[in-house]
């Protein structure tokens, strides 16, 4: 692969370093666990605060299911060069778990779910991630991993 970015951008493998934006669309794709840690360290408030983002208790064990992939990528990623060809395909798991994220969301305010301010910027935080991973030019070359 030849160096379209500058050289502090490579690791000592020649693989590129893992984008900022990435780590973000991670952190968004696994929020349902996200709040499963905060709610368990919190071991009082745990039941409320899972109460105030999952008021139906559905959402929340469904949510958790879409932020596999993306719990498997934080894994996966420091150890990319063990497993190149699942992690040549793990890009099109996370857009595939994207997806599954965003038809969730749009199903859930078509059968009448309240549109709030936290709804609609997951809902765009979603559609941006969606886009991103697929069109980004560099999240496409930090899944080649190079054969040097």
């Amino acid at each position: 692969m030849p160096y379209l970015y500058p050289p502090s951008d490579y690791d000592a493998h020649g693989n590129l370093k893992t984008p900022f934006m990435f780590w973000c669309i991670l952190l968004l794709q696994a929020r349902t666990w996200f709040v499963l840690v905060l709610a368990a360290a919190s071991r009082q408030q745990g039941d409320a605060i899972l109460g105030v983002f999952y008021p139906d208790r559905d959402n929340f064990w469904f949510g958790l299911l879409p932020g596999v992939p993306a719990a498997l990528a934080f894994i996966l990623s420091g150890r990319r060069h063990l497993y190149p060809r699942l992690w040549s395909v793990w890009r099109w798991v996370l857009i595939a778990a994207q997806g599954t994220l965003l038809i969730w969301q749009l199903l859930l305010l078509v059968q009448g779910e309240e549109l709030t301010g936290v709804t609609l910027a997951l809902l765009i935080a979603d559609i941006f991630a969606l886009w991103w991973l697929f069109t980004s030019r560099r999240i496409r070359d930090y899944f080649i991993l190079s054969r040097e």
